[in-house]
Protein backbone atom coordinates (compact mmCIF):
# COMPACT_ATOMS: atom_id res chain seq x y z
CA UNK A 1 0.00 0.00 0.00
CA UNK A 2 1.51 3.22 -0.93
CA UNK A 3 2.39 5.73 1.98
CA UNK A 4 -0.22 8.36 2.67
CA UNK A 5 2.92 11.04 2.81
CA UNK A 6 3.35 10.30 -0.82
CA UNK A 7 -0.76 11.30 -1.42
CA UNK A 8 -1.25 13.80 -3.32
CA UNK A 9 -2.90 16.84 -1.88
CA UNK A 10 -6.02 15.63 -3.68
CA UNK A 11 -6.00 12.37 -2.00
CA UNK A 12 -4.91 13.19 1.14
CA UNK A 13 -8.14 15.79 1.28
CA UNK A 14 -10.41 12.49 0.36
CA UNK A 15 -8.61 11.04 3.44
CA UNK A 16 -9.19 13.55 5.79
CA UNK A 17 -12.85 15.25 4.39
CA UNK A 18 -15.74 12.79 4.83
CA UNK A 19 -17.94 15.01 2.69
CA UNK A 20 -17.08 16.69 -1.15
CA UNK A 21 -19.38 17.23 -4.26
CA UNK A 22 -18.70 17.84 -7.97
CA UNK A 23 -19.35 20.60 -10.04
CA UNK A 24 -18.26 21.83 -13.44
CA UNK A 25 -17.78 25.60 -13.68
CA UNK A 26 -20.40 26.99 -16.60
CA UNK A 27 -19.47 29.97 -18.79
CA UNK A 28 -21.98 32.23 -16.30
CA UNK A 29 -19.52 31.75 -13.83
CA UNK A 30 -16.56 33.27 -15.49
CA UNK A 31 -15.12 36.91 -15.88
CA UNK A 32 -13.62 38.76 -17.87
CA UNK A 33 -10.27 36.52 -18.14
CA UNK A 34 -12.18 33.27 -18.57
CA UNK A 35 -11.94 32.04 -15.01
CA UNK A 36 -14.40 31.77 -12.55
CA UNK A 37 -14.95 34.54 -10.63
CA UNK A 38 -14.04 35.27 -7.42
CA UNK A 39 -17.60 35.47 -5.69
CA UNK A 40 -18.79 32.75 -7.50
CA UNK A 41 -16.63 30.78 -5.13
CA UNK A 42 -19.14 31.36 -2.41
CA UNK A 43 -21.62 30.01 -4.30
CA UNK A 44 -19.67 27.01 -4.48
CA UNK A 45 -19.60 26.49 -1.03
CA UNK A 46 -23.07 26.72 -1.02
CA UNK A 47 -23.84 24.10 -2.88
CA UNK A 48 -21.13 22.26 -1.02
CA UNK A 49 -23.53 23.20 2.20
CA UNK A 50 -26.12 21.79 0.45
CA UNK A 51 -24.81 18.15 -0.24
CA UNK A 52 -23.98 17.95 3.65
CA UNK A 53 -27.32 19.31 5.25
CA UNK A 54 -28.85 16.61 2.52
CA UNK A 55 -26.08 14.08 4.85
CA UNK A 56 -28.31 14.94 7.72
CA UNK A 57 -31.47 15.51 7.26
CA UNK A 58 -33.66 13.13 5.43
CA UNK A 59 -35.12 15.12 3.21
CA UNK A 60 -33.51 18.33 1.30
CA UNK A 61 -36.17 21.31 3.28
CA UNK A 62 -34.36 24.31 3.79
CA UNK A 63 -37.05 26.00 5.08
CA UNK A 64 -36.47 24.36 8.15
CA UNK A 65 -32.55 25.56 7.65
CA UNK A 66 -31.79 27.62 11.62
CA UNK A 67 -28.48 29.03 10.71
CA UNK A 68 -27.30 32.38 8.45
CA UNK A 69 -23.33 32.97 7.47
CA UNK A 70 -22.02 34.98 9.84
CA UNK A 71 -18.41 35.07 8.04
CA UNK A 72 -16.85 33.79 4.95
CA UNK A 73 -13.38 33.91 3.83
CA UNK A 74 -11.95 32.63 0.54
CA UNK A 75 -8.45 32.06 -0.21
CA UNK A 76 -7.60 31.78 -3.90
CA UNK A 77 -4.43 29.36 -4.77
CA UNK A 78 -4.89 28.50 -8.98
CA UNK A 79 -7.61 29.66 -11.92
CA UNK A 80 -10.55 27.20 -12.51
CA UNK A 81 -12.25 27.53 -15.94
CA UNK A 82 -14.90 25.96 -17.81
CA UNK A 83 -14.27 22.40 -18.69
CA UNK A 84 -12.13 21.76 -15.52
CA UNK A 85 -13.86 19.45 -12.49
CA UNK A 86 -14.20 21.40 -9.38
CA UNK A 87 -14.29 19.05 -6.56
CA UNK A 88 -15.50 20.89 -2.77
CA UNK A 89 -14.74 18.84 0.06
CA UNK A 90 -16.32 20.25 3.69
CA UNK A 91 -16.13 19.38 7.02
CA UNK A 92 -17.08 21.20 10.20
CA UNK A 93 -14.76 22.57 12.10
CA UNK A 94 -16.33 23.02 15.99
CA UNK A 95 -19.75 23.66 17.00
CA UNK A 96 -19.92 26.27 19.69
CA UNK A 97 -22.63 27.68 21.62
CA UNK A 98 -24.23 29.28 18.66
CA UNK A 99 -22.44 28.83 16.11
CA UNK A 100 -20.23 26.42 14.31
CA UNK A 101 -17.67 26.97 11.13
CA UNK A 102 -16.71 24.64 8.32
CA UNK A 103 -13.44 24.39 6.61
CA UNK A 104 -13.35 24.16 2.65
CA UNK A 105 -10.89 22.77 -0.09
CA UNK A 106 -11.14 23.02 -3.62
CA UNK A 107 -9.71 20.89 -6.04
CA UNK A 108 -9.18 21.01 -10.00
CA UNK A 109 -9.82 17.26 -10.28
CA UNK A 110 -7.86 16.49 -13.84
CA UNK A 111 -5.19 18.55 -12.30
CA UNK A 112 -5.00 17.31 -9.05
CA UNK A 113 -4.18 21.34 -7.58
CA UNK A 114 -5.71 22.81 -4.96
CA UNK A 115 -7.88 26.06 -6.62
CA UNK A 116 -8.84 27.05 -2.99
CA UNK A 117 -9.35 27.20 0.67
CA UNK A 118 -12.45 28.59 2.47
CA UNK A 119 -14.11 29.14 5.98
CA UNK A 120 -17.65 30.10 6.76
CA UNK A 121 -18.76 30.52 10.21
CA UNK A 122 -22.29 29.75 10.64
CA UNK A 123 -24.97 31.45 13.51
CA UNK A 124 -27.28 29.32 14.19
CA UNK A 125 -30.30 31.80 14.04
CA UNK A 126 -33.98 32.18 15.61
CA UNK A 127 -36.16 33.70 12.70
CA UNK A 128 -38.91 34.33 14.31
CA UNK A 129 -37.45 36.68 17.33
CA UNK A 130 -34.94 37.65 14.69
CA UNK A 131 -31.68 36.71 16.80
CA UNK A 132 -29.16 34.21 17.34
CA UNK A 133 -29.96 30.95 19.53
CA UNK A 134 -28.38 27.99 20.79
CA UNK A 135 -27.56 25.27 18.30
CA UNK A 136 -29.98 23.08 18.34
CA UNK A 137 -29.62 19.59 19.63
CA UNK A 138 -30.46 17.86 16.47
CA UNK A 139 -28.24 20.02 14.68
CA UNK A 140 -25.33 19.41 16.72
CA UNK A 141 -26.19 15.42 16.85
CA UNK A 142 -26.69 15.83 12.98
CA UNK A 143 -23.18 17.38 12.34
CA UNK A 144 -21.87 15.04 14.67
CA UNK A 145 -23.18 12.55 12.58
CA UNK A 146 -21.83 13.34 9.73
CA UNK A 147 -18.19 13.87 10.95
CA UNK A 148 -18.10 10.54 12.86
CA UNK A 149 -17.83 11.85 15.98
CA UNK A 150 -17.80 14.92 18.96
CA UNK A 151 -16.88 17.72 17.40
CA UNK A 152 -14.53 20.47 19.34
CA UNK A 153 -16.79 22.92 21.43
CA UNK A 154 -14.68 26.26 20.23
CA UNK A 155 -12.05 27.68 18.05
CA UNK A 156 -9.32 26.83 20.51
CA UNK A 157 -10.01 23.47 20.59
CA UNK A 158 -11.02 23.50 16.71
CA UNK A 159 -9.17 20.74 14.19
CA UNK A 160 -6.52 22.85 12.59
CA UNK A 161 -6.75 23.80 8.75
CA UNK A 162 -4.93 21.74 6.94
CA UNK A 163 -3.32 23.88 4.59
Amino acid sequence: MADPADASPLEQAARRFRVWTDLEPRFRDTDAMGHVNNAVYVTYLEVARQEYWARFRSAADYSVVPFVVAHVSVDFRRPVEVGDLVRIFLRTRYVSTSSFAMDYEIFEVKSGQRAATAKTVLVTYDWENGRSMPVPDWVRAGLEAVEGGPLPKSPGEAIPPTC
